[in-house]
């Protein structure tokens, strides 16, 4: 279906009222007219629908709207508001869900950026661990198949996951109450930050409960959660036993030697199934009732085996089979603390495997588990495998009923309950229980004439008074039904018996008085028969003649002799005797003839426990209830209560309560005082938290069985009694016990008028009031001896030293939070219950009436402060209670308590004590108010709260903040928990006050210096909120809140600032208060949405709006309304107020921008200039930006294009406007380029960029201080930044020309300078010493010793202008260093790169400018391209030298070009000396360079294929550099740049002409060996050269040149013909000079290298005579030239405008092919060109496009070679005069030359003889492979390296001082280059 076809049959679009928001449940690609794209999970809202289809979009691109079929949708409730246009639809969900899913939304984003942080990694893993979790607890909750509980429990943890993730991914701390987010709109600001406060404590807290803010009266202790362990048999795997078995299973205390819980029995048959078929998988058990103290106990769980069977399990000849017995088999421990871990996580049940032990000892049976756990191994036997008893366990939390409510399938399968033995810590009302528990502990019996010890089996009965045997009443175990005759297990052969067995007999009640238990012992015989033979037995009543029961204690149980013939019929025949050693001393005087005696031998030792709510043990308390019987004994039966044990008064509350009126209605005056007395012990009984949840029995037994009509009347006559002799009295417990039990004597009371009311229809109503009235009279009547006890405790502790700080200071114990010890004061005691009677007097009085009451009660405290703090504390922990009670909910109480509560706060925070009970109780005002804001008026209370709280607020956080500071408070901890406390409520204050408040309180101010301290004191404490961080980062919802109020209430204090603090009564202290405040304000870093996601931006905005520009307009507001009063702002504010306009938000800069024209205008009209204004503005610009503020946007508000916001026209047009427009336009202009290289230094130094790019952009603002803006202190300290920046990149030479700047602008004089940097203060002479001194240090580490010693020569000058000798021969000494280091240390010449940095992306001080790059130590194109595309991972690299388009100069990218050039050297004079060494030469051709060049060749005109070199030009850049290097930086960028052609005949003249050279440096290295040695290197050259030329090397040359057709078009080279060919003759000289040498060192071995290229030498002079002739004759004819030239002419001296060609890299290292076999090596002598054999090979027929040039190929080499020899220069090219003096020196053997030498010299060289030795020293070199493209198609052997090192150094680098120098002194040139003036410091 098609939306046009809808529309085009007129079907009608309806709008949605109910489906209004879905998920996508499919994903559906929108491949229908207007369909909209969807992805399964998205959220849509639906805004109509029709047939079938919905049309509304996805809330991730709302402006997207389109239809979708609407069964891909899965709809969801809704909340919709505004419907119509612009309706808002909220998704009607759980809170926590919805969290939830927005949560994990903003994880995804976080935890993929994660992966790519290597340190992030464990973290990555974890919270993808904690999503899937959130994602199935999410699941779960939206099921909606959960109980309540089990709801609560996922919720927990699903906000535990929650708090967890964001706390490690950063995110904010979300404040919650019952699991759901809170909203801060409707909430109180304390309560807020207690909310923020639990959950930063605690993680893992689920919850932060409403009532955490300060416990209600009464409800201090929290009800402790029991635990129930489940237990599920699932099989005895153990099947050797073959017999009936029971498994008796139960909790073992080690530690106490007891057993904790009943038993739990399974019946098992002899194959190991149940022995009921029912109870088939149905074998559980809950232990209940563990409590947390039990937890922590050493608790195990014992499983006791019992089987039924033969005596002997192997022996069936003992005893007949029909005869059973229960005999002791095994026995399997399981620790708890081994498992408690792991149940305690699950929830599900867990497995557990338990071995079944044997014993080895019957006699040991009682101690079995105790010797398994103790692992006595001799005791026992360990089963033969692994397989035993398999149960299941699981722990269970909450009240029984609760836990049988969440887990209905466990209860379902007939789970068996075992409770503890005995009560539980906690008795919970309700719980009826009548349990005696009994242990059958041991016996000790007579032989009775036997051989053997007896096999003895105990028999119990219970028995009623009539002889009648009780059914069902004896319980082995739970999960068993209950017996009527109780056997005990048989120890073989045993007399004193140890059993040990716990049994429970559930006695009726009315069956218990009259019953005793009988024990019968039988002998159990082996024989055939195996009978049982009666031989004794015993007895105890339950019951004592008093009426208590047995005692729970061990009793021995005396044993009567009696045989199978005995009958029991009678009962009353043994009844009458003594059952134990206490009732025998009962009934001394026993006949002799009765039927049973007595075995004196003969003990049995039983224990028992009872548990019952209906029968007691104690005496007293029998005695009490039971008080009718004994009337005369009343007053002593009333006074023995309180001895009376507190369980037993618990269990029987009701009735003892019911007694102890029923005595006060019996005699009232006689038995009141003691009945009150009883009563008072009773009610503080239930404070114990023991009996604490028997209080609710306390009310139910008040409202529902309580009928005590009169008892009122006593109850407030002892009461009143009781507080009227308070003074009188000297022990007063009794009365300090009575005002503790005061809520529940109230209780009674009010209860009692009550029933009397109801009785008597309001009788007596007045005098009830009238007593209440006295009541209360007494009441303050005890706090007023309080004060004035409290008066004379002032005056007679005051002369003696205080305890603790002083007043006023903060310590963690007591000023924070008094420690409250329990007053030993009725008062105290008094105060402490009285806010719990409240609710009572509620029901008998109106709320004012009760108000006033209290009131009056709590004014009547004193209000003085005590040293002692003890009373304090109570008093405020009373007015506490006040405000959190009910009372203080009801406005019309409220606003009759409210000023006594805030007069005493108001007392204590004057003094500064117990601040933490007051914020608690202010806290606890604040969200009563702002609760009750919510549904009527509340302006009486907040305008009471703000005339008495708001100042002493102000002046306390002040007080605690400065302390803080100051380290004084102690804990810091203590002191940030105190300080959020305050400003909570300071916030919560200002928050609840209106228009009216402010101007109310503006207006109450008598003075205007009462308002001006008001105001610089709630000015200074919201400063304090901003730079102290009061609220952690995380806390952004509190903080975003703070921020809200402090602009609201900035509002609203600003006209009072502006109406009474200017014009005439201007004050410069609050206004530059108010500005430091706003400019704080609107730089928090929480208020900075552009650091914020999109999500969390948009949701900050929706509901505050941004507040930087709300108080940005406030801001300019004010300033406007200052006048003529901004001069006093000038120069002070304008740094703060740069930081305002630095701040990322573009209306905030359109507004504080005119603020700075107003500036330059006022200082324009003061003081002729706006010097100040300019300063200050661009030195707080660097501070600021440096600071990582501000960003590229900015800049563009000082220029002329940007239009500011509102009325305000750009600056640069109101600048315009005013007669100082051009200086103003100039300056802005200067800052705009300022903050261009600002901004590209902060985003270098902030980012983890690399050393070169924050060395190029300080380099850039470096120069831009000096140059434009002439700010020297900033130049300096640029500089300083600059070296230390060079020094960690080890660049110490540019570290050293670096300090040098600083270095120049100081003199050689005595003027003092100030402390500066790292600098003292000192003369400017010692300070221009020390840089001197530093920056030789730094040229001698950066080995350019040329440049330290003109440092050290004028250094030397001061020194010996001072008699300094000792500092002289230092330096001296050093400069003497320095020339020995230049000749003896090698020293590595760099190669050169020129980079082009083209695109926008780029930062300003590279955009689209090149530079030329000075490389690091053996450091190629290769690793140089690959350092700048690491440096910038977005670039894109150009494979071409061309210039870029101007498409790629304004392109958003980044491209990179990258090449290598030469230098052009500028010292020519030093390089053409013919003595200097090449290591001096090869420092000043690459050193103090500023031009570099690179050869492009190309062909111009038609190629010709048989001869390339006949159109092969070559294109020749040279780049001029702003600076020379080195520098201050390694690299400069390109200032000019020249392009000239080279033709083919001057590129073929260079060719030769460096060849030559090289040819002569290598010869004259060898002609000094007198031995043959390796001259591997000599060979290659001479073949190189020799048979290239004789396979048509040179003849190339010949073809191309020597031409007459090319002769005669061109007749302007005619000299450069010539030239060339007198360097081809030269060329020959100098081959035939080297054969000599080689003939001289040559090893036997070459001999036919020699010969062959002796014999190809010949033919390369033939040919090359028979070329040059015809050439002279031809330049006769042609030239008209003279002089016909021969082969041994003499030479002419090279032409200086001759153009070098630089040589290209390849394989090869620094050797390349020319020609066929022609080697070159120099620098000079090969342009670098890409392996195209059209641009290197003379004799290619193949052609190819221009390439890039490499200039720096002969540095390239080969990474065979040594680093000492890759870098090093050859010898200079010997100058024309002095080529025959020079070259051939010394080359006879033994002194005398051969006379093939003889000859060969007069021949080609003449009788000339060497004139000098330069003692040149020149690197070796290595041949490799032949390079790709040599037309060379002979393969060479790499031939190994050799080495020379001939001669000595003989001339310095620099020149004397008396000699006028060659070139600048490094010093100088750089004090040029960089126009430095004198005299800056």
């Amino acid at each position: 279906m098609k939306y046009d076809w809808l529309i085009g049959n007129n079907i009608m679009w309806a709008t949605t009222e109910e489906e209004k928001i879905g998920v996508v449940i499919c994903s559906f690609r929108g491949c229908v007219s207007h369909g909209l794209t969807l992805e399964i999970g998205e959220t849509v809202q639906i805004l109509e629908k029709c047939e079938g289809w919905y049309r509304g979009f996805t809330t991730k691109k709302p402006t997207v709207k389109g239809i979708f079929p609407t069964n891909y949708v899965y709809l969801k409730r809704a909340v919709v508001t505004n419907r119509g246009q612009y309706e808002t639809v909220v998704p009607l969900e759980d809170p926590v869900v919805a969290e939830v899913t927005s949560t994990l939304q903003d994880w995804a984003v976080l935890w993929k950026q994660l992966y790519v942080q290597k340190h992030k990694v464990d973290l990555f893993y974890k919270l993808c661990h904690v999503m899937n979790e959130l994602i199935d607890l999410r699941r779960q909750l939206i099921s909606g198949h959960l109980t309540q509980d089990q709801t609560c429990d996922v919720k927990r943890h699903i906000t535990v996951r929650l708090d967890w993730g964001n706390e490690h991914l950063g995110l904010d701390l979300v404040p919650r109450k019952e699991f759901e987010m809170v909203d801060a709109d409707q909430i109180s600001v304390s309560d807020l930050y207690k909310m923020h406060l639990s959950s930063r404590h605690s993680v893992q807290q689920s919850t932060t409960q409403g009532d955490s803010l300060g416990h209600r009266h009464g409800e201090a202790f929290r009800i402790p959660v029991p635990h129930h362990l489940f237990m599920n048999l699932k099989s005895f795997t153990y099947n050797t036993i073959g017999e009936d078995t029971d498994i008796l299973f139960s909790l073992y205390d080690l530690r106490e030697g007891k057993h904790i819980s009943e038993k739990f029995m399974v019946r098992l048959s002899k194959n190991g199934g149940p022995k009921n078929p029912e109870k088939m998988d149905r074998l559980c058990a809950l232990f209940t009732d563990l409590s947390n103290k039990d937890m922590k106990r050493d608790l195990y769980i014992i499983s006791q085996f019992i089987r039924t069977g033969r005596m002997l399990l192997n022996d069936s000849k003992k005893g007949p089979p029909h005869v059973q017995y229960r005999r002791p088999y095994g026995c399997a421990v399981l620790a708890m603390s081994d498992v408690l871990q792991t149940i305690s996580e699950m929830k599900e049940e867990k497995d557990f495997v338990l071995k079944v032990y044997t014993c080895n000892n019957e006699n040991e049976w009682c101690q079995i588990h105790e010797n398994i756990i103790r692992k006595s191994s001799t005791k026992y036997t360990a089963p033969s495998t692994n397989y035993g008893l398999v149960i299941s366990l699981q722990l269970l939390r909450g009240e029984i009923e609760q836990v049988q409510k969440d887990n209905p399938m466990v209860f379902n399968r007939g789970v068996a309950i075992t409770r503890k033995v005995g009560f539980p810590d906690v008795i919970m009302p309700g719980d009826i229980r009548n349990d005696l528990y009994l242990t059958l502990e041991r016996g000790d019996f007579e032989r009775g004439g036997k051989s053997v010890q007896k096999n003895i089996e105990v028999t119990m009965y219970v028995l009623y008074a009539d002889g009648e045997v009780l059914k069902d009443c004896i319980s082995l175990g739970t999960g068993e039904v209950c017996i009527t005759e109780y056997r005990s297990f048989v120890l073989y052969h045993n007399n004193s018996p140890r059993w040990s067995e716990i049994l429970k007999l559930p006695i009726p009640i009315d069956r218990f008085r009259d019953s005793h238990l009988r024990f019968e012992f039988r002998h159990c015989s082996t024989k055939d028969k195996g009978e049982k033979k009666l031989f004794g037995f015993a007895f105890t009543p339950l019951m004592r003649e008093d009426g208590t029961t047995l005692t729970d204690e061990s009793h021995e149980l005396y044993v009567y002799k009696c045989d199978d013939n005995t009958t029991f019929s009678n009962h009353a025949l043994y009844l009458g005797l003594p059952c134990c050693k206490d009732d025998f001393n009962g009934c001394p005087n026993i006949p002799s003839s009765v039927i049973f005696q007595r075995s004196i031998k003969e003990t049995l030792w039983i224990s028992t426990q009872l548990s019952s709510t209906k029968l007691t043990q104690n005496v007293d308390l029998l005695a009490l209830l039971k008080w009718k019987a004994h009337t005369d004994h009343v007053m002593d039966i009333l006074g023995r209560l309180r001895h009376v044990n507190g369980e037993e008064i618990v269990k029987f509350l009701q009735d003892i309560l019911d007694t102890l009126f029923s005595i006060l209605d019996d005699n009232t005056e006689k038995y009141g005082p003691l009945v009150f007395q009883s009563l008072v012990f009773i009610i503080n009984l239930l404070r114990d938290s023991k009996y604490y949840h028997f209080r609710p029995v306390m009310d139910t037994y008040i409202q529902k069985h309580f009928a005590g009509a009169l008892a009122y009347k006593e109850l407030i006559r002892c009461l009143k009694c009781y507080m009227d002799r308070s003074a009188e009295v000297v022990r007063q417990d009794h009365i300090q016990d009575a005002m503790k039990a005061l809520e529940y004597l109230f209780k009674f009371i009010v209860r009692s008028r009550i029933l009397y009311s109801r009785a008597t229809c309001g009788m007596e109503e007045d005098q009830f009031r009238a007593s209440i009235q006295e009541l209360f009279q007494s009441i303050r009547f005890v706090l007023s001896l309080d004060s004035r006890s409290s008066e004379t405790l002032i005056f007679t502790q005051a002369p003696q030293p205080a305890h603790g700080p002083p007043a006023g200071s903060l310590s963690c114990s007591q000023a924070w939070a008094s420690a409250s010890p329990r007053p030993a004061s009725l008062s105290a005691a008094l105060l402490n219950s009285f806010p719990a009677i409240f609710d009572e007097l509620l029901q008998m009085f109106t709320v004012q009436e009760v108000a006033e009451f209290v009131r009056g009660t709590l004014g009547s405290m004193a209000s003085t402060i005590h040293i002692g703090q003890s009373m304090d504390v109570v008093k405020l922990q009373s007015i506490s209670h006040t405000v959190d009670s009910r009372l203080f909910f009801f406005p019309e109480s409220r606003r009759i308590l409210l000023p006594v509560v805030l007069h005493h706060i108001h007392l204590h925070l004057r003094q500064q004590k117990e601040l933490l009970i007051c914020s608690g109780i202010l806290s606890r005002i604040f969200s009563i108010i702002k609760t009750s804001s919510l549904e009527c008026s509340v302006l009486e209370d907040v305008e009471m709260m703000v005339e008495s709280l708001l100042d002493i607020l102000l002046q306390t956080l002040l007080s605690i903040m400065s302390k803080s500071q100051s380290q004084e408070a102690g804990c810091p901890q203590c002191t940030a928990e105190i300080t959020g406390e305050y400003v909570s409520c300071l916030l919560s204050l200002l928050r609840q006050m209106s228009n009216i408040h402010f101007q109310q309180i503006l207006e109450n101010f008598q003075s205007r210096e009462e308002l001006k301290e008001f105001l610089l004191r709630i000015f200074c404490v919201f400063r304090n909120l901003m730079k102290l961080s009061i609220f952690p980062r995380d806390w952004n919802v509190m903080r975003l809140l703070t921020s809200n109020i402090i602009v609201t209430t900035t509002q609203h204090l600003s006209p009072a600032l502006h109406k009474n603090f200017t014009d005439s009564d201007f004050d410069f202290k609050v206004w530059n208060s108010y500005f430091s405040l706003s400019v704080l304000y609107i730089n928090q870093p929480s208020l900075q949405l552009e650091n914020l996601s999109s999500a969390k931006r948009k949701k900050v905005l929706d509901k505050y709006g941004d507040m930087r520009v709300m108080m940005a307009y406030e801001l300019f507001s004010m300033w406007q309304s200052l006048g003529e009063n901004k001069i006093h702002f000038i120069p002070g504010m304008i740094g703060p107020f740069l930081g305002v306009t630095l701040v990322p938000q573009e209306e905030v800069r359109n507004i504080m921008i005119p603020i700075f024209h107003d500036m330059m205008d006022w200082e324009q009209r003061k003081n002729g200039n706006f010097k100040q204004v300019e300063a200050e503005l661009i030195d707080k610009l660097d501070s600021l930006v440096s600071e990582g503020k501000g960003d590229e946007n900015y800049r563009e508000l000082f220029s002329l294009l940007t239009q500011l916001f509102g009325p305000y026209p750009s600056l640069l047009e109101k600048i315009e406007q005013e007669t100082w427009r051009e200086t103003g336009i100039s300056f802005v202009t200067s800052v705009t380029r300022l903050m261009e290289r600002l901004l590209d230094y902060r985003d270098c130094m902030k980012g983890d960029e690399t050393e070169n790019k924050k060395i190029g952009c300080t380099v850039n603002l470096l120069n831009f201080y000096k140059s434009e803006i002439n700010k020297e202190e900033m130049y300096i300290r640029y500089i300083h930044k600059l070296c230390d920046m060079h020094l960690q990149a080890e660049n110490y030479s540019e570290a050293a020309f670096t300090l040098l700047l600083y270095c120049e602008l100081l003199q050689w004089e005595e003027r003092p300078l100030r402390e500066f940097l790292h600098y003292p203060t000192q003369s400017e002479w010692h300070r221009k010493e020390g840089l001197c001194r530093k920056v030789i240090h730094y040229f001698n580490k950066g080995k350019c010793w040329e440049y330290g010693i003109p440092l050290c020569r004028e250094l030397g000058f001061q020194y010996e202008l001072l008699y300094d000798y000792q500092s002289l021969s230092w330096i001296r000494k050093m400069e003497a260093a320095f020339y020995d280091n230049i000749i003896e240390q090698q020293r590595l010449e760099p190669e050169f790169f020129r980079v082009g940095f083209y695109g926008r992306k780029f930062p300003f001080f590279l955009r689209n400018k090149e530079f030329v790059c000075r490389g690091h130590d053996y450091e190629r194109l290769e690793a140089f391209q690959q350092r700048m595309l690491g440096e910038f991972p977005q670039a894109i690299a150009m494979q071409h030298p061309n210039l870029p388009e101007e498409a790629i100069l304004q392109c958003d990218a980044q491209y990179l070009q990258i090449y290598a050039v030469n230098p052009i050297p500028e010292s020519l004079d030093v390089l053409q000396l013919d003595r200097v060494p090449d290591r001096i030469k090869s420092f000043y051709r690459v050193n103090n360079v500023r031009r570099f060049r690179y050869d492009r060749p190309f062909h111009k005109g038609p190629k010709d294929h048989e001869n390339e070199f006949k159109s092969l030009w070559i294109e020749r850049t040279t780049l001029t550099l702003t600076h020379p290097l080195p520098g201050i930086s390694r690299w400069f960028e390109v200032e000019t740049r020249d392009l000239v052609e080279v033709s083919p005949l001057e590129n073929a003249i260079s060719v030769l002409e460096n060849k030559n050279h090289e040819l002569r440096t290598l010869i004259s290295q060898y002609q000094h060996k007198r031995l043959p040695g390796n001259i591997n290197l000599l060979s290659m050259c001479l073949n190189g050269v020799i048979d290239a030329a004789v396979n048509g090397g040179i003849a190339r040359y010949q073809e191309a040149f020597f031409d007459m057709e090319y002769i005669a078009s061109h007749p302007d080279d005619s000299e450069k013909i010539t030239q060339l060919k007198d360097l081809m003759e030269e060329q020959v000289h100098i081959l035939g000079v080297g054969l000599a040498v080689h003939e001289k060192l040559v090893h036997p071995e070459m001999r036919p290298l020699h010969k062959k290229l002796t014999d190809q030498f010949q033919m390369l002079r033939s040919s090359l005579c028979h070329g040059l002739a015809g050439l002279d004759k031809l330049s006769s004819a042609c030239l008209g030239a003279s002089t016909p030239r021969g082969l041994f002419t003499a030479h002419t001296p090279m032409s200086s405008e001759s153009i070098k060609l630089i040589h290209r890299h390849s394989e090869m290292g620094n050797l390349l092919i020319l020609t066929d076999g022609l080697l070159v090596e120099h620098p000079e002598d090969v342009y670098h060109i890409q392996p195209s054999p059209s641009s290197s090979s003379l004799r290619s027929t193949h052609s190819a496009p221009s390439q890039m040039i490499n200039p720096t190929g002969s540095r390239v080499g080969s990474p065979s070679l040594l680093d000492k020899y890759k870098h090093n220069r050859e010898m200079l090219m010997l100058l024309p005069s002095q080529r025959d003096h020079a070259m051939y020196p010394n080359i006879i053997g033994n002194g005398q030359p051969t006379n093939l030498q003889r000859a060969l010299f007069h021949q080609v060289i003449g009788p000339c003889k060497p004139c000098s030795d330069p003692n040149l020293s020149v690197a070796e070199k290595v041949l490799t492979a032949p390079s790709s493209w040599s037309l060379d198609s002979g393969t060479r052997e790499t031939l190994p390296f050799l080495s020379t090192h001939v001669g000595n150094v003989m001339a310095p680098p620099v020149p004397p001082r008396n000699l006028p120098p060659v070139t600048p002194a490094p010093y100088t040139c750089i004090a040029h280059q960089y126009s430095i003036r004198p005299g800056w410091q």
